[in-house]
């Protein structure tokens, strides 16, 4: 349980689920009266695992990463990594006692019948993440590579995997992985040299060396690679998987090189990867590879964006528990309205993260369920949110340390370790530049942003009065913005600002229309959009007075729960 000494707050053992009422009232928007009623109780246990053993795996494994094997003690080849037991246990609780890689492709998981809806999968990531970040890539690699798998490879081929990938039986389990960056091929996808040939037999093989491979010893990998003779660029590329081992048990013809010395994501291992002449499955028609694994980096995005704003709520966690139990200069820290005003700061863009990432996960179920429209106002929520989501959790968690002082500094806490692991996600599956012009070529290319404005509009009708002053016209000039920048070569280097515009007018809108929602409507996330309009929209002159939001810290108050509370107040 949390405990204070010396006027130096712990929070371990919180229940991260139970301190979060606005996650509660966001899955009864989210999810329908029976899912959450029946999925209630894992929410709660996922909350108090976060905020007690999790935690402490994670700690554990942070600081003992995985250790690449080249050969046996009599010189065989060996090619295995060893995972600290910390890790194996998170990876036990991840695929397998909560079967997150699993319960988006089949009924079963938690006694449901059917598959469940991202909503939930993303709010238990949502707590896990909290305590640990890096398994949460093999995490989000295995979910996508199925769904990339079922909907695009043949038959006999999903049938051979899909019940491995699917098992939450640690001895039966296949994770996932995606190699696809070369030395020269990082963001220009199109430079991939991997060379793909086909034998007399039609067995595929592949050679060429893949630069930056997370969760390398996985048992299958969705690969890209040039048949060879093939065109230049994307178009050129075919997708492939890859198994670890032949159906004889031996080792496919690649090898592990070495593992990264990474900033973050200690836990997890990434290495540098040689093929040669791999046997590999064609997934879908040949020459459609970069189109078929966009969907698979989709989904990636999505999760980064959901691990981000995870990390954004531990990291105001943590602060309003600290500002709470400590005192300075006779007063508690989150009494002092330079303190306030910065856990305001730092709660506003928290909830936008949090806001748009189960919008977007509910936006993603009516997709998968063949709505055209909505599968549109994906294609831009997409890179929308993995843009603004993970540079906003740089920020969140270096001025979280900050809250916390010099302890913050020290290893023994996760705030470091928070904040190494907030800058993976506007690095991996596309830098920030990448994701912006991404969202600008959805919207030159694809009719994305018309979606959006059409689907945002929707919602501020739905809102009503809910909907602060001034936010449908901020949504108007932000959309016109991007419209015309995506549309001039020449305002390329506005992108990221009109993303971010976008971003902010669409989060306002969204949290005005969850708190028009019944329970929902405790008049707080409408308050919040208000402060997103006049902080991140409104042109203001930094040299003239007037930012001081006092009359918002009650929002505070609320944003956090410190004791334990019976579950039935969950309800």
């Amino acid at each position: 349980m949390p405990t204070i000494h010396h006027n130096i707050p712990d929070s371990s053992g919180l229940n991260a689920f139970r301190a979060d009422p606005a996650l509660r009232r966001l899955l009864k928007v989210y999810l329908d009266d029976d899912t959450f009623a029946a999925l209630l109780p894992q929410f709660d246990r996922m909350g108090a695992l976060s905020g007690a053993e999790l935690e402490r795996l994670a700690l554990t494994a942070d600081k003992n990463p995985p250790i690449l094997h080249l050969r046996s003690r009599i010189g065989a080849d060996a090619q295995s990594i060893e995972k600290h037991p910390a890790y194996q246990r998170l990876e036990q609780y991840a695929f397998g006692e909560f079967g997150l890689a699993a319960m988006s492709h089949r009924g079963g998981v938690f006694g449901q019948p059917g598959k469940l809806p991202p909503a939930v999968k993303y709010a238990l990531v949502y707590l896990f993440v909290q305590a640990e970040f890096g398994l949460c890539c093999p995490l989000s690699m295995t979910d996508s590579l199925t769904r990339t798998l079922a909907k695009f490879g043949d038959p006999d081929l999903v049938a051979e995997y899909f019940d491995q990938l699917t098992s939450q039986d640690m001895d039966v389990l296949m994770q996932g992985a995606m190699f696809m960056t070369e030395q020269m091929a990082g963001s220009d996808v199109g430079a991939i040299d991997t060379v793909a040939r086909q034998d007399a037999d039609g067995t595929w093989r592949l050679y060429g060396d893949k630069w930056f491979c997370s969760n390398p010893d996985a048992a299958l990998a969705m690969v890209l690679a040039r048949p060879e003779g093939g065109d230049g660029g994307t178009r050129g590329l075919s997708l492939f998987l890859l198994p670890r081992h032949l159906p004889d048990g031996t080792l496919n013809a690649y090898r592990i090189l070495r593992l990264k010395d990474k900033m973050g994501t200690k836990s997890m291992a990434s290495g540098e990867i040689a093929i040669t002449g791999a046997v590999a499955h064609l997934v879908g028609d040949p020459g459609q590879g970069f189109k078929q694994m966009t969907d698979m980096i989709n989904m990636s995005r999505l999760a980064n964006g959901v691990r981000s704003a995870g990390m954004m709520r531990r990291s105001v966690a943590e602060s309003l528990f600290i500002a709470r139990n400590r005192t300075a200069f006779g007063k508690r820290l989150i009494d002092l309205p330079l303190m306030r005003r910065q856990l305001l700061k730092l709660l506003v863009t928290a909830e936008q993260g949090r806001s748009m990432v189960f919008h977007t996960a509910e936006v993603l179920r009516r997709a998968d369920a063949g709505d055209a429209q909505a599968a549109k106002v994906l294609r831009i929520l997409t890179p929308l949110l993995k843009f603004r989501t993970c540079r906003d959790a740089r920020k969140v968690a270096g001025d979280a340390m900050e809250v916390r002082g010099g302890c913050g500094y020290i290893e023994e806490f996760s705030d470091a370790r928070i904040l190494r692991d907030a800058h993976l996600g506007s690095i991996w599956e596309g830098t920030s530049n990448i994701v912006a012009l991404d969202v600008a070529r959805a919207t030159r290319r694809e009719g994305a942003l018309d979606a959006l404005r059409a689907h945002l509009d929707d919602l501020a009708d739905q809102a009503g009065n809910m909907v602060p002053g001034g936010a449908r016209d901020a949504l108007d000039r932000a959309a016109g913005y991007l419209d015309a920048v995506a549309n001039d070569p020449a305002r390329e280097g506005e992108v990221r600002q009109a993303a971010s515009a976008v971003y902010n007018a669409a989060s306002a809108i969204i949290m005005a229309w969850e708190d028009a929602q019944p329970g929902c409507g405790a008049g707080d996330r409408t308050r919040l959009a208000g402060l997103v309009l006049k902080h991140k929209l409104t042109a203001r002159d930094p040299l003239v007075g007037g930012g001081d939001d006092t009359g918002d810290a009650d929002l505070l108050e609320r944003a956090f729960v410190e004791t334990e509370t019976m579950l039935e107040a969950a309800e």
